[in-house]
């Protein structure tokens, strides 16, 4: 079973600054970690391929130093890492980000074997829109199977894969065809800690490397920023409230609970009369 599972190299979210111009998150000089949904995608991989075989390889799509996100990840013991690097693909919303992964993904089923599973996090910390899992599987064609908690039965043979999936109402049991995609919810493994050998095949390995064309990019126009339609208008940070909390006593003769009540209803002086309004209606 070959499995392929994308991840992302974000900036550090405490020390994120933004473009003046593009309204671009800016990335030079900002520390970067592995998207931290990622790894729960990365550990359920590898659980995967534990239990019936096969092959693991992480994609991810940035520059250069994105490699440093790539070699941490072959120490937890990933068979294969490829990065997808070009300038042609700065300034990616999750429309290009979707065509540019999903072309990749595409590219390594024909070098590597086709997918049977393809994993991804639930979301990313710095757009967080959730949207690039289900545009990879819209674009390639695959059953998704997003916020899943867990994966149940196997049958590699038939072909076919059950996961629990979260959802308002509870805990649902799908069972569907291979190949397919999968996103994974967090707090749902814990990652494994990598073996010495896996340590030192990292350090050695060779992380293939594809620019655009490599990758079998034929229309750049889809990349970037010329194949993002999204704008982002501005960006701001929350305004500070100008009030301040107030504590709020018990007198000593009465409960505290009774002096809460008559502290909110002198502030919102309507309040009463519409809760009096709903216990008549109901």
């Amino acid at each position: 079973m070959h499995i392929v599972v994308c991840i992302k190299q974000v900036p550090d979210s405490a020390q994120i600054r933004v473009h003046p111009v593009t309204n671009t998150i800016m990335r030079q000089g900002v520390p970067t970690i592995i998207n931290p949904y990622d790894i729960f995608a990365i550990e359920e991989a590898l659980r995967v391929r534990d239990r019936v075989g096969g092959t693991v390889t992480v994609l991810t799509m940035g520059p250069p130093m994105a490699e440093d996100s790539l070699r941490k990840v072959l120490t937890f013991g990933v068979d294969r890492a490829v990065l997808l690097t070009d300038r042609f693909f700065a300034g990616s919303d999750t429309l290009a980000t979707t065509f540019a992964l999903a072309t990749a993904i595409r590219k390594i089923g024909e070098t590597f074997g086709p997918p049977d599973i393809v994993f991804t996090g639930k979301q990313t910390i710095d757009g967080d829109t959730a949207q690039v899992g289900p545009g990879i599987a819209k674009r390639l064609g695959l059953r998704q199977l997003t916020y899943v908690a867990g994966i149940g039965a196997i049958d590699a043979d038939a072909g076919t894969i059950e996961v629990e999936r979260r959802s308002e109402g509870g805990v649902q049991v799908l069972s569907t065809k291979l190949p397919c995609l999968i996103t994974m919810l967090e707090a749902t493994n814990q990652i494994r800690r990598g073996t010495m050998a896996d340590a030192i095949r990292a350090a050695r390995a060779e992380v293939v490397k594809w620019s655009a064309k490599d990758a079998g990019v034929e229309d750049l126009t889809k990349c970037g920023l010329k194949g993002s339609p999204t704008i982002v208008k501005k960006v701001f940070a929350p305004q500070q409230r100008a009030t301040k909390a107030e504590l709020i006593e018990s007198d000593g003769e009465r409960p505290l609970a009774e002096v809460l009540v008559e502290s909110i209803f002198s502030r919102q002086p309507d309040l009463e009369s519409k809760i009096q309004t709903l216990i008549t209606e109901h």
